[in-house]
């Protein structure tokens, strides 16, 4: 079905032959995806093919918490076996460029939707569930080929099983949060789910670089700011100790710098620029680790 036919199916909102469509690119290699926009002139809306585990993410869990840390879904259209979301269109800029105000705003976001899903049963089956996450992680462990990053990567799924967990975005990189003067929106809840509490965490913080035409830039301050903002503000009212927290988190960065060595050794793109980056780095992690282990 022509996109022309998806939108006049839309009658949750006032939708004219006037309206402008813009189809989205992605941010890190401005390839076109299955988002567009859609300007009326008086408002304007975000049009997105969802896969069906972000639209039972968006349904099941997303829309019981009744927040405002993520997108108001207007309408959900069924069309030839796919399915679409009519959402709001959130004003602001991501977080690709980090600053202390931004980056508050995507933390107090996290914890919002945290606190209220903390170690909640009663929605771990839907969207992204914890065993589908668990199947992703053992395959990423089956192409780190290396001896020390293998030890490592033993340990953390040993670990995974056991963290208390909460809703995640599975995706949480910094193009995944738009902030305004605000409110934070945290987006695309294709891998959404009650997963361990720091995989959204670490994923947000883990690729940020102190250069400022970094694709995800941050300082080692905001870094900082952001792992102990998230334990005084959230984790210490769970009952977690600041030493437990650091090493957990410890192990979930490590899994995030393992995802271009997996890559690269999976589609035998060793000399990509992402694996010569992230493969030493997630050795220095593994060895860190070891030493965690040892002591």
């Amino acid at each position: 079905m022509e996109l022309k036919d998806i939108i006049k199916r839309i009658d949750a909102v006032p939708i004219t032959e006037q309206a402008v469509i813009t189809q989205l690119k992605h941010v890190e290699d401005d390839e076109p995806y299955q988002v567009w926009t859609i300007d009326t002139g008086t408002a304007r809306y975000i049009l997105k093919e969802a896969k069906k585990d972000e639209s039972e993410t968006y349904r099941l869990i997303l829309a019981e918490l009744n927040g405002s840390c993520t997108p108001i879904i207007y309408q959900r259209i069924s069309a030839e076996e796919k399915i679409y979301l009519l959402m709001e269109y959130v004003d602001g800029e991501n977080l690709c460029k980090c600053n202390r105000k931004k980056l508050t705003l995507a933390l107090n976001a996290l914890i919002s939707l945290q606190r209220k899903t903390w170690n909640n049963h009663s929605l771990a089956a839907y969207g992204y569930s914890f065993e589908k996450s668990l199947r992703s992680r053992e395959h990423r462990g089956k192409y780190l080929n290396d001896m020390l990053l293998e030890e490592a990567y033993e340990k953390f799924m040993q670990m995974y099983p056991t963290v208390p967990r909460a809703l995640c975005h599975d995706d949480l990189l910094p193009f995944n949060v738009i902030a305004s003067d605000h409110r934070a929106v945290l987006i695309d809840w294709e891998y959404g789910g009650i997963l361990p509490y720091p995989t959204a965490f670490a994923r947000l913080i883990a690729h940020g670089e102190d250069t400022e035409d970094a694709l995800f830039f941050m300082t080692p301050e905001d870094r900082t700011f952001a792992i102990d903002y998230y334990y005084d503000n959230f984790l210490k009212e769970m009952g977690i100790t600041y030493p437990e927290w650091r090493n957990t988190l410890e192990y979930f960065l490590f899994y995030e710098y393992c995802e271009w060595v997996f890559v690269g050794n999976k589609h035998n793109t060793q000399n990509s620029a992402f694996y010569k980056k992230y493969f030493p780095i997630a050795k220095l992690q593994a060895q860190k680790i070891k030493i965690l282990q040892d002591n």
